[in-house]
């Protein structure tokens, strides 16, 4: 098993499992809407776990009456999308395999729902008062996706500046071998210049 393999086989599976998991438990723990309050002593007033169901899309983004299917089609082309990112991805590259194992896993935990009924997700932890905003009722697989969306942007601005730093140790390392300079030989194009 190679490397890219055993880190999407030790995120992937636990993360679903988690996801599955907690939406399970949410569904038989909590009334449908009625909140809940745990650890009032690190949260204030608590950490409020809330039953919703959520036909659309993160942050409660809605299509019409399509969006099941519109968001199921959505899920599984990001899928493709980020498995073909994962294969190009480098293997000595962790922080972007896990970040788009991470992205995978919470996708994946949220298709299960699209496909297996018409309510919706299972979103049960929130609404959380940030003071300045209000974030929207969340569950495990979101928490995936947005931790590794942080993950990825941080991969991706790595990577920029080490090819921005490439660049510029070329620039000032002058031509390699061959390159053409401005005191180089001008290649004979069959006309003599100068000379009797």
């Amino acid at each position: 098993m190679n490397r890219k393999t055993k880190i999407l086989a030790a995120i992937v599976p636990a993360i679903v499992a988690l996801d599955i998991a907690t939406k399970w438990w949410a569904q038989r723990a909590l009334l449908h809407g009625r909140p809940v309050f745990l650890l009032e002593s690190l949260f204030g007033d608590g950490l409020p776990l809330t039953l919703t169901y959520n036909t659309g899309a993160a942050f409660s983004l809605h299509v019409g009456p399509a969006s099941r299917w519109f968001f199921l089609v959505v899920s599984i082309i990001a899928l493709v999308l980020i498995a073909w990112m994962y294969a190009e991805a480098r293997e000595r590259d962790t922080l972007r395999l896990t970040a788009l194992a991470l992205v995978a896993a919470g996708a994946l935990g949220n298709l299960i729902d699209r496909v297996r009924w018409d309510r919706g997700v299972v979103d049960f932890i929130g609404p959380v008062d940030l003071g300045f905003m209000r974030w929207p009722i969340f569950n495990a697989a979101d928490s995936a996706v947005t931790v590794g969306a942080i993950l990825l942007v941080i991969s991706l601005v790595q990577e920029d500046r080490a090819l921005k730093r490439a660049a510029e140790a070329a620039a000032l390392a002058g031509p390699g071998p061959g390159e053409g300079t401005a005191g180089s030989a001008v290649p004979n194009d069959g006309l003599e210049r100068g000379g009797a």
